[in-house]
């Protein structure tokens, strides 16, 4: 179970993104209640959401960056962005000058570089792990994420319910910066290696277009990874904004209670995710990644589906746990079939994975509006009956790359 811990540069890593995960989620609960109880609007709080992805475009760009200057380096500099923002709404804060503008202005700067941090960073497990303890390995980084979903978010609301805003963002720079720290000291400086030219010969060296060009090629070309992907943007769609952005209106709008309940709420989440990953780091090496995905994305919508239709928070927070257990069984085998599929394109791979949170900017800007009109409760489960009957569509079409037990997508 604590295999991957033995490879040092592991040891490093972990709590680098670690750190980096719980400033994510303190600062989105922070940034997100802020401009909810400010503008009183769900369509800003949904507006403040999607300009957390804006940058989604450029993942695939960030890959082949990755490819071509090592990943370690690549997510040294990310973090540094996170960092500078970081400082600067503190600073805003401090000073008394800040407003709802600023914080989406600011926002929207973190939001070019954010979505592709998850991708980096499995991208350097990846470079770093052997591909028996992937999954393994996977799982107890997805950790970072659901610890930091209950720990982080458990932190941000307490510290910006009793200091405020600006000692709480004090507390998030102060992560970003660790993490920049630890970052150093995982991975390799080396960039990855480019068979069409010399390392030490630039102009011999394809572009990067032209890298770019040949990931999309073979991500296309290879059906398991191509319906992966198309899963992968239906999920964002249609599911992570029931899981994620909308909490707020939830806690706010159905519950009518305060940041304290919503950190409740995302807390329990996390926690189901957390024990789903502890399953699969002691027993990863015996499942089927392909069949996994599906079987527990439609558990997931199940459990979402559930979740929208209790009316108090003693009754959601339980169902929110079981979705956040369903959640890390199906995509951390995912993420480690992504993985195994090729060295060579291991980072733009992982990019283009990270395109398919574009899909979380219509999901999230569609929700405003039907959740004005209809109520979160018919809005979710429009959501997660669309996400039910493609997922089904999905394993239909891709049966033989995705189900069968031979094919390279259920590889252990």
């Amino acid at each position: 179970m604590l295999a991957p811990f033995h490879v040092r540069r592991f040891r490093f890593q972990w709590p680098a993104d670690m750190a980096t995960s719980w400033a994510f989620e303190m600062e989105t609960l922070i940034l997100g209640w802020y401009v909810l109880v400010e503008t009183r609007s769900v369509f800003m709080l949904t507006v403040f959401a999607s300009l957390l992805y804006v940058g989604t475009l450029l993942a695939p760009m960030f890959g082949v960056m990755g490819d071509r200057i090592g990943q370690r380096n690549l997510l040294c500099a990310m973090r540094s962005v996170y960092a500078a923002c970081a400082i600067a709404l503190m600073t805003f804060s401090f000073m008394g000058v800040i407003t709802p503008m600023l914080v989406l202005a600011i926002t929207a700067i973190v939001g070019l570089v954010r979505p592709s941090d998850i991708g980096m960073r499995a991208a350097l497990v990846g470079e770093t792990m052997p591909g028996d303890r992937l999954v393994g390995a996977m799982s107890i980084q997805r950790t970072t994420q659901d610890s930091a979903r209950i720990a982080g978010a458990l932190t941000g609301a307490g510290l910006f319910a009793t200091l405020g805003m600006g000692p709480a963002y004090a507390v998030v720079a102060a992560f970003y910066v660790t993490s920049i720290l630890l970052t150093w000291r995982a991975g390799s400086a080396r960039a990855a290696r480019h068979p069409a030219g010399d390392a030490g010969n630039e102009s011999a060296r394809p572009s990067p277009w032209r890298d770019l060009k040949e990931g999309l090629a073979y991500v296309w070309n290879t059906p398991h990874l191509r319906a992966a992907m198309l899963l992968a943007f239906l999920l964002n769609l249609t599911a992570f904004p029931l899981f994620t952005g909308l909490l707020p209106v939830v806690a706010k709008e159905v519950y009518l209670s305060d940041q304290t309940t919503l950190g409740y709420m995302v807390a329990s989440a996390a926690f189901g995710a957390l024990l789903g990953s502890i399953v699969l780091s002691r027993f990863g090496h015996a499942v089927h990644p392909g069949r996994m995905m599906i079987v527990f994305s439609v558990a997931w919508y199940a459990m979402l589906t559930v979740f929208a239709h209790m009316p108090h928070p003693a009754a959601g927070i339980p169902a929110l746990m079981l979705a956040g257990f369903a959640q890390s069984l199906g995509l951390v085998p995912a993420s480690a079939m992504l993985l195994r599929a090729s060295e060579q394109f291991r980072g733009r791979i992982m990019g283009i994975r990270m395109l398919a949170i574009y899909g979380n900017l219509p999901g999230l800007l569609a929700s405003g509006p039907l959740i004005a009109g209809f109520g979160y409760p018919v809005t979710a489960t429009l959501y997660c009956a669309i996400g039910i009957v493609f997922t089904f569509v999905t394993a239909v079409c891709w049966r033989e790359h995705l189900w069968r037990l031979g094919a390279p997508a259920n590889k252990r």
